[in-house]
């Protein structure tokens, strides 16, 4: 059947229209549930007058998107799509544009329309399960999930030893971490691939049989040799600093140091074996005291202690002698019990993870909530030879754990993350400097936590199923020791007092003194209207006055229309990124009329925007505000709490970010800029993968 098919033709800037005639089977061109009609739409020269004005549309909304410009992508799109309603791939960009835009249903639905044609796959059936799954379910309680083996490192591997009867582990917010070796009088640094890439044998004289380490406030790694009787104190590279304690009997002397824990303060407590107590250090490494050594009315007195840890203002030491765990406060006071003797085989290190402790207890790794005593059972390595003497959950979400007898080293998963493989999204492509290209990649895990310390060889990049050419990785945001931040502070009128601005003003100061001078700084007025009031390097604004705030205060604060604004601020800033809202809890109405709070807190994750909270009043936590912090990662804090501000602006820089760049030369033929040009990346850990395909246009000529 013949056809008459008009193509646009560009030509000196202007469009000829163009008459071509050609035989087709019938259908195949036209076909509305075709994806070969979507592929002839980006590919084939020849093209129908409302084909080619969709196509103009369908290019100005991708490089909308790759801009940051969301809004500006999904009316571009919209317009591609008034000129051809039913063309999948168009539609599939559409979902993309409001994913990012934070209204992930309306997204749901347009993914869900292309699905429905035929359109994308099980890829795009995959990514559309895990959205849903991110906004309609909760993830497990840790304590009550089950972990299995994702992946380990052993001890001994073709013949070669690598290391001897690990005791402890430290993760690192890069994705690498540290194992601690007994036997080898050692410590590792690996990988997340599992690569030995430095090994410390500590100061001139060596390690004596290190048996376990921390990291402490400063940064410094401080480890416990116990046949050394001392303490080892290391830089955050493993090079040796200073030794504490000595052997005896008195204070600020040990017999067997085993395990390790450090208060806010600074003060470290060291499980004492072979003194039966707890001996306490100040942050300089001067004895201070020891306690849990004689028994006083209900308390025993301590037999084996071991693990060691503390929450809030607690002290929790565990015996192996009893298989028991004691609750104390910081001047050594016993206060409970919080297991019946017996509960534990043989517990040695306890960390910390939430309100819970964290038992390696012989074979199993329990999972105990000090509030009530209840006990999960979260690991359990079988009836092989096995001794679990740390478990430490690290940066991934995964627990890494040390089995001394079986000379391994652990990487344990939740089954469902296993299962369902890792969500990868290329988030940008940059094509300026075409056929050089540069990707940002984000790698997560289906329940959203970042998957941070990949490497080059974790990615397989390809164009149009060709590996790329000198494919170069430019770096992980998990490196990066800065943040911008955006301060958005409450205009509502319980803020207007004297109090209420000078308490902002202190908290702006600290920020701004955290940061160094480093990163940029934007502080943004939630009024009626929300209005950008500096932006700039942090140090201009050391002297920062609240009422110098051109916004005035109102009885109704928009916030959803603030935090909108302070993210968008942010959608093309560093990799490391969050808005810190100063408030003193009270929410207005109509706070959160325009967009909800899930669509609120969807915009900030689909662009890894966390969001922290910085209260002015003890008593005015508010419910909205602590539903984006607790949805984006973000923590909160109390402007006068004990030990300060100061971490704040660490804290946000060592929130995980699992967002990769690389660059290549492409080798796709452009059509002057035309031409649609696919590009694919999969990402491989463990036994966990995942994969994403995009496409991007080169600059016009």
């Amino acid at each position: 059947m013949k056809n008459k098919v008009c193509s646009l033709v560009k030509k000196s800037s202007k469009y000829l229209l163009c008459v071509s005639i050609f035989f087709a089977p019938s259908g195949a061109v036209f076909s509305q549930n075709s994806e070969i009609r979507d592929e002839l739409l980006v590919t084939k020269d020849i093209r129908t007058a409302d084909e080619g004005f969709a196509y103009e549309e369908f290019r100005r909304g991708i490089q909308a998107f790759y801009r940051g410009s969301y809004n500006d992508s999904i009316l571009q799109f919209e317009k591609a799509l008034s000129y051809t309603p039913e063309d999948n791939r168009i539609l599939e960009w559409l979902g993309k544009g409001y994913y990012y835009s934070g209204l992930e249903g309306t997204a749901l639905q347009e993914w869900e329309r292309c699905s429905s044609l035929g359109w994308g796959g099980l890829l795009l059936k995959n990514k559309i399960e895990i959205v849903k799954e991110r906004r309609f379910s909760f993830e497990d309680d840790p304590i009550e999930t089950v972990y299995t083996e994702a992946g380990s490192y052993p001890g001994v591997y073709n013949g070669n030893l690598i290391f001897s009867e690990p005791v402890s582990v430290l993760p690192n917010n890069n994705g690498t971490f540290w194992v601690l070796c007994y036997g080898s009088n050692e410590l590792l640094l690996f990988n997340i691939n599992g690569t030995v890439i430095d090994r410390i044998t500590g100061p001139l004289n060596g390690f004596d049989h290190p048996l376990d380490m921390i990291r402490l406030s400063s940064g410094n790694i401080l480890v416990t040799e116990a046949q050394g009787n001392r303490l080892c104190v290391l830089d955050r590279k493993g090079h040796f600093i200073k030794y504490i304690g000595k052997k005896g009997r008195g204070v600020g002397e040990l017999m067997g140091p085993q395990y390790v824990c450090e208060d806010f303060r600074g003060n470290l407590y060291v499980t004492d074996y072979g003194n039966r107590r707890v001996s306490v250090f100040d942050k300089e490494g001067n004895g201070l005291f020891y306690f849990g050594a004689n028994a006083k009315g209900d308390f025993p007195g301590l037999k084996g202690p071991t693990g060691i840890a503390v929450i809030g203002d607690s002290v929790f030491v565990s015996d192996d002698v009893k298989g028991s765990i004691y609750e104390f406060d910081f001047s050594g006071n016993f206060r409970r019990r919080i297991v019946l003797d017996g509960t534990l085989k043989r517990p040695e290190s306890m960390k910390v993870w939430s309100d819970y402790l964290v038992v390696s207890d012989s074979n199993k790794v329990l999972s105990i909530d000090t509030r009530t005593g209840e006990v999960y059972e979260n690991i359990n390595s079988g009836n092989a030879p096995s001794r679990i003497t740390s478990a430490v959950p690290d940066v991934n979400g995964n627990i890494l754990v040390t089995d001394f007898k079986a000379n391994e080293v652990y990487v344990m998963s939740k089954m469902q993350e296993l299962v369902g493989g890792l969500f990868v999204q290329i988030e940008k492509v940059d094509a300026s400097r075409f056929p050089e290209v540069q990707l940002d990649i984000k790698v997560e895990s289906r329940t959203r936590n970042s998957i941070v310390g990949l490497k080059e060889n974790n990615f397989y990049i390809t164009e149009d199923k060709r590996p790329v050419s000198k494919l170069k990785f430019l770096g992980a945001a998990s490196d990066n020791d800065y943040a911008d931040i955006t301060l958005v502070i409450d205009r509502s009128f319980s803020m207007k007092n004297d109090n209420s601005l000078s308490l902002v003003e202190s908290a702006v100061k600290d920020i701004v003194k955290d940061m160094g001078g480093r990163g940029v700084l934007r502080i943004l007025s939630a009024g009626l209207l929300p209005a950008n009031e500096y932006t700039g390097n942090p140090e201009k604004e050391r002297l920062f006055s609240a009422k110098a705030l051109k916004t005035p205060c109102s009885s109704i604060v928009p916030l959803d229309l603030a935090f909108r604004l302070a993210t968008n601020e942010l959608v093309n800033a560093a990799k490391k990124r969050a808005v810190i809202f100063i408030t003193d809890g009270k929410v207005t109405q109509h706070s959160f009329d325009k967009y909800s709070l899930a669509e609120t807190a969807s915009y900030m994750n689909n662009n890894s925007v966390i969001l922290c909270a910085i209260y002015l009043n003890e008593d005015g936590i508010s419910e909205e505000t602590e539903y984006l912090v607790n949805n984006t990662k973000g923590k909160s804090y109390y402007i006068f709490r004990e030990e300060g501000l100061s971490s704040v602006v660490s804290d946000i820089v060592d929130e995980p970010q699992g967002n990769y760049s690389f660059s290549y030369v492409s080798a796709l033929q452009t059509n002057f800029g035309e031409k649609f040009l696919p590009v694919e990346v999969e990402t491989y850990l463990m036994n966990r993968s995942g994969r994403d395909e995009t496409g991007y246009f080169s600059p016009l000529k």
